[in-house]
């Protein structure tokens, strides 16, 4: 969010919408790998994503579902239901009209090589499985969820591997993506490295 604000663009995190159909699951009682069912919930399932100063508000069904979708129970869940080929299918055509001028910075696990992989700018974030995981249990505290550092590392893992592992829009890099390892950089020189690239980039235009 704070390149999309450097820059003057709009922001979306495309993990929200895969937890917002994870989240309707778990509420309907759906198994995460039952692919019919899902299926089904997809087809008559709305889900929005309004773009606001105070960030990025989520809604199922026009319900806003935004403050419900940090807990690390959506977000396992939520991994297990975006291997679904018709769940990647459903959210597809809303992440592209998200695109809006004057322009997006859009976070997600297969937006330079699926949603959009004829963006002008790509960067592929990493870290450490330890540094992510300190970083989410710090998200948790703030959030007023205790959190078990090693248990968070050790589900990050799985989710990287289910991710990597699936065969619609597996995680992985884009042949043209900037790679930035975070483990060791501070968070505001990250965003000074993104945002002097696409500047830069803008210039020799």
């Amino acid at each position: 969010m704070a390149v999309a604000r450097a820059l003057g663009f709009n922001f979306v995190e495309t993990g929200k919408l895969y937890r917002a159909v994870a989240w309707k699951a778990i509420r309907a009682k759906i198994a995460r790998d039952d692919e019919r069912a899902l299926a089904a919930l997809c087809a008559r399932l709305k889900v929005s994503y309004e773009l606001s100063p105070d960030g990025p508000h989520v809604a199922v069904d026009g319900e806003d579902v935004t403050a419900a979708l940090g807990g690390p129970d959506v977000a396992d869940a939520a991994s297990a239901v975006s291997a679904n080929p018709n769940v990647r299918a459903a959210l597809l055509p809303l992440q592209r009209r998200l695109a809006r001028p004057p322009g997006v910075v859009m976070e997600g696990r297969d937006i330079g090589t699926v949603v959009f992989p004829a963006a002008k700018y790509k960067f592929f974030l990493d870290a450490t499985p330890a540094v992510r995981a300190r970083r989410r249990c710090r998200d948790f505290a703030r959030m007023g969820i205790a959190a078990d550092e090693a248990m968070v590392t050790r589900d990050l893992v799985a989710r990287d591997g289910r991710d990597a592992a699936r065969t619609t829009a597996p995680l992985r890099r884009a042949r043209d993506a900037v790679y930035v390892d975070t483990s060791d950089i501070p968070f505001d020189e990250v965003v000074e490295l993104i945002v002097g690239r696409v500047r830069a980039g803008e210039e020799r235009r």
